[in-house]
């Protein structure tokens, strides 16, 4: 492991916003003590918790953070050295509605409890072409979400791959789940939104490779179960040559 990740990795030990907790201990049966009590005990104040689930480097989080000062924000990823990014920002601009949280996502129902979240935000997820419970719009999130989103809570996906977009917008229509807003070519549309500008280190890539980006808001509504939507898909093409790709065409 290089010097320069070990040094984040000792940053990341010392910032009071990023809480690090390993899936191994939650199967284990340990409980995450700010379940339920995250405004309480961290944020203290009682503003709405918005997610960024699979959240990179976090440009996301910091930059909804700064937009809106009464919501509090949280970008949950694994990778510890891409959380840093977010994490040392945040921290630099001494940011209070602000944390990141490291883990594994399927692991996401352990760390909030029921109605503690309003929002998810879903930028740019691997679309999991090959296992569709790793999708993070699968149904089998949805259950999981369920569990602390608020009823009827509001979760967005942006996303390059038109594969991702047609799997939601389908899992999305058998399961009836109410629309806000959908697009297919989000700079293209009419949709003017403040929070849609913010463009993350993989957006820059995909456009400036020639991609247009998607965009869903869909509301969850609290459901005893939800179909899998049983489609055949096309697969992003472009995927396979891998993020090294200059010119794609879509």
């Amino acid at each position: 492991m290089g010097k320069n990740k070990l040094a984040k990795f000792a940053d990341m030990e010392e910032f009071s916003h990023v809480f690090q907790v390993s899936s191994h201990s939650l199967r284990e049966g340990k409980s995450f003590e700010m379940k339920g009590k995250w405004n309480e005990l961290f944020f203290k104040n009682d503003h709405p918790i918005v997610l960024e689930l699979g959240c990179g480097k976090g440009e996301y989080t910091v930059g909804l953070g700064h937009l809106y000062p009464e919501k509090n924000f949280i970008g949950v990823d694994i990778k510890g050295a891409r959380l840093w990014t977010g994490a040392k920002d945040s921290f630099e601009k001494g940011m209070t509605n602000v944390a990141f949280l490291r883990t594994d996502i399927e692991m996401i129902h352990h760390f909030f409890a029921e109605n503690e979240v309003s929002e998810i935000w879903l930028t740019f997820p691997d679309p999991q072409m090959k296992k569709v419970t790793k999708r993070l719009t699968a149904t089998n999130f949805m259950k999981s979400y369920q569990q602390f989103l608020k009823s009827n809570g509001k979760i967005h996906l942006k996303t390059d791959s038109n594969f991702m977009f047609t799997y939601t917008c389908a899992m999305v229509n058998i399961n009836q789940l109410p629309v806000v807003f959908s697009t297919d070519n989000l700079y293209e549309s009419d949709l003017q939104d403040s929070i849609l500008n913010i463009k993350t280190y993989y957006e820059q890539q995909w456009l400036g490779r020639g991609l247009s980006i998607k965009y869903i808001q869909f509301l969850l509504k609290n459901k005893e179960q939800f179909i899998e939507p049983d489609i055949e898909i096309e697969h992003d093409s472009y995927r396979s040559f891998g993020r090294n790709t200059i010119t794609v065409k879509q």
